[in-house]
């Protein structure tokens, strides 16, 4: 098979498994299908190991980059004004925690402590699988968040709806 062939097997994988989890309505649906498609089809064997053309990794990070950036606004200052303590309380505390449970993890569980700390830090799946890739573990650590990432989504918005509504919080009607 020649070089190209397993990139777009992997692209049809990811852009399938994408557009299928797009329609779960969960937020970030689509990554995490992506991921999950491109990810079986990988760990299947079927396909030799993808290898990506110097420098992809590079625009996709500028691309993801951009993409965050693109949502930062002038209403994004306005509400840090407001915001900063709880936006430096909820970071510490995050980052503090990621690093004792990452630590905490590599000691108790004997997993590479690269791969604890990074699967432990409270990054998105994209950013830090990145991070992870730099140190020659994106796979373990984007497999770790990518297994978070699911929880919290299906978890979290049951838990802000009960404490929504015992707090008498006016959430859209049927949300």
């Amino acid at each position: 098979m020649t070089a190209s062939w397993p990139l777009l097997l992997y692209a049809l994988a990811g852009v399938a498994a994408g557009l299928l989890a797009l329609r779960s309505g969960i937020p970030a649906a689509p990554l995490a299908g992506a991921l999950l498609g491109a990810g079986l089809l990988s760990m299947s064997g079927r396909v030799e190991p993808a290898q990506w053309p110097a420098g992809t990794r590079t625009v996709l990070e500028i691309a993801i980059g951009t993409v965050i950036g693109t949502s930062l606004t002038s209403g994004t200052v306005a509400e840090l004004r407001q915001l900063w303590r709880p936006a430096l309380l909820i970071t510490l505390t995050l980052v503090l925690t990621g690093i004792v449970v990452g630590l905490w993890c590599g000691r108790l569980l004997g997993i590479d402590p690269v791969v604890a700390l990074l699967g432990a830090a409270p990054g998105g799946i994209s950013g830090m699988s990145l991070v992870g890739a730099e140190f020659g573990v994106g796979a373990a650590v984007a497999a770790l968040h990518a297994l978070r990432l699911i929880t919290v989504l299906l978890v979290l918005p049951l838990v802000v709806k009960l404490v929504a509504r015992g707090a008498g919080s006016g959430l859209p009607p049927g949300g």
